[in-house]
């Protein structure tokens, strides 16, 4: 190639291409968000109207019907007009009148996710903390639904920890959020005799399944990771980073109940990896330790004389409570009873 067809380009042109691309991503993402509340927001409009024209004239599930007929022939490319939609929409107008849940604004939400919110949980202030949680941490849909399945409201937050008096105010608090008490690992198909090995194999076999459990921001390091010290080896059952805490995360496995010297050995593996893994830039390391069993008080006890932060929690291979909320929930079927009660118009 000549050196008459090389194109010179201006010596800002990396950072002007490389800021133009930042301004599309910022443009498409404000582009599918305004998209988004257009769609609940005419959701909503169609549900109040059938919600008010169902206690004015008492229209039932077979008006829902046709509607739903005369809208799909209208409009055959677009979608969300079946009857059953329709219905939700319907009840979405009845639970939030205001297009909010709770202080939540519902247009932030896609469409499934307000329904899962709207006929798994019945309770407002509930509905309303596990709404903020999907905006806060981009939960998809079916994050959410196991986060509500496993009762995540009742978990986050009840570990046992030395935290408070291991970690400076901020970091204590964010420690404390992100740690849960039990843990369910039901997706693993194991039984409640499954030795500390099984369930390390399995846990890493569905790594991603285990990292939703975690919750949001654990980055998986590895598994067995060696460490060395004074000719010994030592291996940590498994290695994360959390990308919000700035810290790594040390957790050990025990298929047994808590014993105050797990803990021990767990402060042993932090100061280990404080001492040879972590940065200037990292935080201090935390430890988790899942046992299958755990007695609160023999749990602070052990870690009051802990120097390093640990927070102990149990975890579940067997779920062993009912399935939460199912049973009092109003399904399509239901939704479309309490409409048939009106009249069959």
């Amino acid at each position: 190639m000549s050196k008459a067809n090389i194109l010179l380009l201006p010596v800002d042109y990396a950072d002007w291409i490389s800021s133009l691309k930042k301004r599309i991503v910022g443009a498409r993402q404000r582009i599918v968000l305004s998209a988004n509340e257009e769609q609940i927001r005419l959701y909503h409009d169609i549900g109040r109207d059938i919600l008010d024209r169902q206690n004015r004239q008492g229209w039932g599930a077979r008006v829902i019907d046709h509607i739903s007929v005369d809208l799909r022939d209208a409009f055959p490319g677009m979608k969300g007009f079946s009857a059953s939609n329709l219905k939700y929409m319907r009840f979405f107008a009845q639970e939030c009148p205001d297009i909010k849940i709770g202080q939540q604004s519902a247009d932030q939400l896609p469409w499934f996710h307000i329904v899962t919110l709207i006929t798994k949980i019945t309770d407002s202030t509930l509905r309303e903390w596990y709404a903020r949680e999907t905006i806060n941490q981009a939960w998809s849909r079916d994050t959410l639904v196991m986060h509500i399945k496993n009762q995540l409201h009742l978990c986050q937050g009840a570990a046992v920890t030395n935290f408070n008096k291991r970690l400076t105010p901020p970091q204590a608090r964010m420690a404390v959020e992100i740690l849960k008490d039990p843990y369910h690992f039901d997706f693993l198909g194991l039984g409640d005799e499954a030795h500390e090995r099984d369930i390390e194999n399995a846990l890493i076999r569905h790594i991603t399944r285990f990292l939703l459990e975690l919750g949001a921001g654990f980055a998986f390091i590895g598994r067995q990771f060696r460490l060395e010290v004074e000719g010994d080896e030592f291996f940590i059952d498994l290695l994360f980073y959390h990308t919000k805490l700035k810290c790594y995360v040390v957790v050990e496995l025990k298929s047994t109940a808590f014993k105050p010297e797990h803990a021990g050995q767990l402060n042993f593996y932090l100061a280990a990896v404080d001492a040879q893994i972590k940065t200037m830039d990292d935080k201090p390391t935390i430890g988790l330790l899942l046992c299958k069993t755990r007695k609160r008080l023999v749990a602070e006890y052990a870690l009051s004389g802990i120097d390093k932060p640990i927070g102990v929690a149990e975890y579940q291979l067997i779920r062993a409570l009912p399935e939460p909320l199912d049973t009092s929930l109003p399904s399509v079927e239901e939704i479309e009873a309490e409409l048939s009660g009106g009249g069959d118009e």
